[in-house]
């Protein structure tokens, strides 16, 4: 029964009000602070229906980059605890990453990605992973086949056992996604056409990873939304 109940989720966001918030959201059709729909962007105006295919599953999770993936609430915390825990992280002094983006596939989907690694940011994404697992209950038997379905090395089974998701610490890869997989022979032309969107509407500034948000998932169908988000405080 956990499966069907709530789920967490602790991302980036970018700011509500940003350009490349406003880039993201509309690429989707969706505003996760709001939860209300998008007008998607004119580059893709000609097929709405289409283009809203490719991007439902994306559409579900809102314009984000994980730092904790989303997770079952344990019995023992209560969600306020958790609201409370992701304010005094973003408090406790970090260094702020920045990275220089760039718009192209991972695994087959189109992601904004950074440029070049960023090792802070990969430190971000340990951390997130180790200070909230205390939040995190149980993976189900049922979840744990999910993801076993698709292949996995050993070292990632480990991290799938010890943190409920395989793609933490070494095998973590920034990204905030875009579309759904793409038929290979149409992503050239999506990604050329996301390419020129992102820099009509934010331009490739490089992107503060400044703040946190902890998005709720009401049911598992339903889409994420941010329930709280918090400024990082710079290390001193």
């Amino acid at each position: 029964m956990m499966d069907a109940g709530r789920r967490y989720a602790i991302y980036f966001v970018p700011a509500a009000q940003s350009d490349l918030y406003r880039f993201g959201s509309s690429v989707l059709g969706y505003d996760c602070y709001s939860g209300e729909e998008v007008t998607y962007p004119q580059e893709f105006a000609g097929d709405t229906a289409s283009w809203r295919r490719l991007t439902e599953e994306s559409r579900r999770y809102g314009f984000h980059a994980t730092l904790k993936p989303p997770f079952h609430l344990s019995p023992a915390c209560t969600e306020m605890a958790l609201v409370d825990a992701v304010q005094s992280f973003a408090a406790s002094g970090h260094a702020i990453p920045a990275v220089a983006p760039i718009i192209e596939t991972l695994s087959g989907f189109a992601a904004v990605l950074p440029r070049h690694p960023e090792a802070s940011l990969d430190a971000l994404a340990a951390h997130c992973t180790t200070a909230f697992d205390r939040f995190r209950a149980p993976m189900s038997a049922q979840e744990r086949a999910r993801r076993l379905a698709t292949p996995l090395s050993q070292d990632q089974i480990d991290h799938l056992d010890r943190w409920g998701y395989p793609h933490v610490f070494a095998h973590f890869r920034f990204h905030m996604t875009l579309t759904g997989r793409l038929a290979v022979e149409t992503r050239e032309p999506t990604v050329a056409s996301l390419r020129k969107c992102f820099e009509r509407l934010c331009g490739y500034r490089p992107i503060s990873i400044d703040r946190l948000a902890l998005l709720r998932q009401a049911a598992p169908q339903a889409a994420f939304r941010v329930l709280s988000h918090a400024q990082l405080h710079a290390a001193r």
